[in-house]
């Protein structure tokens, strides 16, 4: 059964700052997360975090800004028996380590560092996702645990929609999307061209229909899936069909999607869509 990996809500914590893939300042509050199975996350929600023993950043615990990232943990493991738990975190001094074989990959904190941070797409991580590694578990607080939901046909759920932001305003005003002429699943494009800034992002409440699974390549209804009866055609993580390993969705009938917020600090600046059961 494919699962679906989203937030209940996306209001910050008090005291948290909106961070998007920039390097986290120091001394700052930002929300991030860690992937387990059911069993640990229960051990870590009754008495907190661990240090790792070791990792591609030495000790400490390995959390990502990206919820996406974090549900793929523990990997082969069963996708219904993960948790990802979302916490607060104080990074402190924050080092970047961007590069293999850094002087202080895995000595950062002999030097006076609390966070070390691996930036996006720098060779480090296969998924080119961003990264961190916190030194003591009291700078984390939980927020709270976050199980998958299964993704099951005639249901709605919440998705994100990255544009510029001069289309944006445009979809806001007429209060209706329009399909993409061409794409991947025939419908999807995302403006990766533009500066950050420029990437608002739509909240949107859509009912799925029927949906087709599409996870590999060449699939024979990549492009005709609608033709074929369905809705809605799913990507979903981890099947190679997108260089980020995230999930995407295409949905053909705008009809089916409608706008309920507008995320002007854009942190979904991809076309994929991130869900959860509405």
């Amino acid at each position: 059964m494919p699962y679906r990996w989203a937030e209940e809500d996306f209001e910050l914590p008090p005291g948290v700052e909106r961070l998007g893939s920039a390097a986290p300042k120091d001394n700052r509050y930002y929300v991030m997360y860690h992937g387990t199975s059911s069993s640990s996350a229960q051990v870590i929600l009754k008495s907190g975090f661990q240090q790792s023993p070791d990792g591609m950043l030495g000790r400490g615990v390995y959390l990502s800004r990206d919820l996406q990232k974090a549900s793929r943990y523990p990997l082969k493991w069963p996708e219904s028996d993960r948790v990802v738990i979302k916490v607060k975190v104080n990074v402190g001094k924050v080092i970047a380590i961007n590069r293999q074989n850094h002087p202080q990959q895995k000595t950062w904190h002999d030097h006076g560092y609390d966070t070390a941070w691996v930036p996006p797409n720098c060779g480090m991580v296969p998924s080119g996702l961003e990264e961190d590694c916190v030194w003591d578990p009291q700078r984390i607080k939980i927020v709270r645990a976050i199980k998958p939901q299964p993704l099951q046909n005639n249901r709605s759920y919440v998705m994100y929609h990255g544009t510029s932001r001069d289309n944006a305003e445009k979809i806001l005003k007429s209060g209706l999307f329009k399909q993409s002429p061409d794409g991947m699943l025939k419908a999807s494009r995302y403006p990766l061209d533009l500066p950050e800034k420029d990437r608002p992002s739509l909240r949107v409440k859509v009912n799925v229909g029927k949906v087709k699974r599409i996870d590999y390549q060449d699939h024979p209804q990549q492009k005709t899936w609608h033709d074929h009866g369905y809705d809605t055609a799913w990507v979903p993580p981890n099947c190679l069909m997108v260089k980020s390993g995230l999930e995407e969705d295409c949905v053909w009938d705008p009809r089916r999607i409608e706008i309920i917020f507008r995320n002007r600090n854009c942190l979904y600046f991809l076309l994929y869509f991130s869900t959860f059961l509405y």
